[in-house]
């Protein structure tokens, strides 16, 4: 007779799938490490040995239920829900179980509330206040401006330039090497979920910061001893020269938000605040959807439909200003 195999067996087979077949980015292994195992823990609790296809809609049910009594938000419900609707759904391939009773279950309502994205102006102050790079206009920076919390204000610069001229995640950011610019291209190649490629358009600004950041990455890697790294590493540096030094999407987190506070914007703006203004400003601008979702790395163009919620007025001035109707 065949073993039945244990939740928190069939938890860990699950995660090892995301990690070598799909190559789940490890801020997503991390996410669905925490929400399934903690899940499975239940079960096992709830239904000992039981076994898998015992799980019904109720159990889920009960499951959140518990996580609200322990004072978690409905967002939080919602992310541990798709957890572990995608785990049903893989062991229903499998042939594990029969159907997937998380679909039984309803995703808790959320709040409508659309992200406040930093204007153009405000932007294009903060990162002309980092580092030595040229500015729009030519000019060079003016001395007062330059953050004394900033550490490396040449690397900071290339971070926000990157995130917010490139449009690219915090983890796809991290994740650059010397190699990944490609120069002759004025493109950056760039591996996004599921470890899918994508050539993103190097802009001017952002390729004079890299210029300006390079020459202080290899004195750095040179004196603590790591010369192999400067042409085959990572392309951001950690202060320290740790390891591998390649900086964590942490301290990256830390860096935008310490600067974001230091020049007035909102004390919420992230990594991920920098690309929504990507999308944002180049709908705004007139940058067709399309194009958007593939300089983005949107899987669907529902996707980034959403930035369209963003610019209700834009779309009234394009009806305006090209209607034969409206005029």
């Amino acid at each position: 007779m065949k073993k039945i195999e244990s939740f928190v067996e069939l938890a860990e087979r699950f995660l090892a799938m995301l990690r070598d077949e799909r190559g789940a980015s490890e801020h997503t292994l991390r996410a669905y490490r925490r929400e399934v195992r903690a899940f499975a823990a239940y079960l096992q609790e709830t239904l000992g040995d039981a076994g898998i296809r015992a799980v019904e809609h109720t159990h889920i049910r009960g499951y959140l239920g518990v996580l609200y009594d322990k004072g978690l938000s409905k967002t939080s419900a919602a992310r541990a829900l798709a957890a572990v609707r995608s785990w049903f759904k893989w062991m229903a391939k499998a042939g594990l179980v029969e159907n997937n009773p998380a679909l039984l279950v309803s995703t808790p309502k959320l709040p409508k509330h659309l992200p406040r994205v930093p204007g153009v102006e405000e932007l294009n102050r903060v990162m002309n206040s980092l580092g030595p790079a040229r500015t729009a206009k030519g000019a060079s920076r003016n001395a007062s401006e330059t953050a004394v919390e900033a550490t490396w204000p040449e690397r900071d610069r290339v971070i926000f330039e990157l995130l917010y001229g490139c449009g690219i995640r915090n983890s796809e950011l991290v994740g650059l090497d010397l190699s990944s610019i490609r120069w002759a291209d004025d493109a950056v190649r760039v591996f996004g979920k599921g470890k899918k490629e994508r050539l993103v358009p190097l802009g001017d600004e952002a390729a004079a910061a890299i210029r300006a950041y390079l020459p202080l990455r290899q004195t750095r890697l040179e004196a603590a001893g790591k010369a192999k790294l400067v042409h085959d590493g990572p392309l951001l540096m950690n202060m320290r020269m740790r390891g591998a030094c390649r900086l964590t999407t942490r301290s990256v987190g830390r860096i935008v938000k310490s600067i974001a506070l230091s020049r007035g914007l909102a004390a919420d703006v992230h990594p991920h605040t920098l690309r929504h203004a990507f999308g944002t400003h180049m709908l705004e601008e007139g940058a067709d959807l399309r194009a958007i979702q593939e300089m983005l790395g949107h899987e669907r163009l529902s996707t980034t439909q959403r930035y369209t919620q963003l610019t209700v007025g834009q779309v009234q001035r394009v009806y305006d200003e090209t209607h034969p109707r409206a005029r």
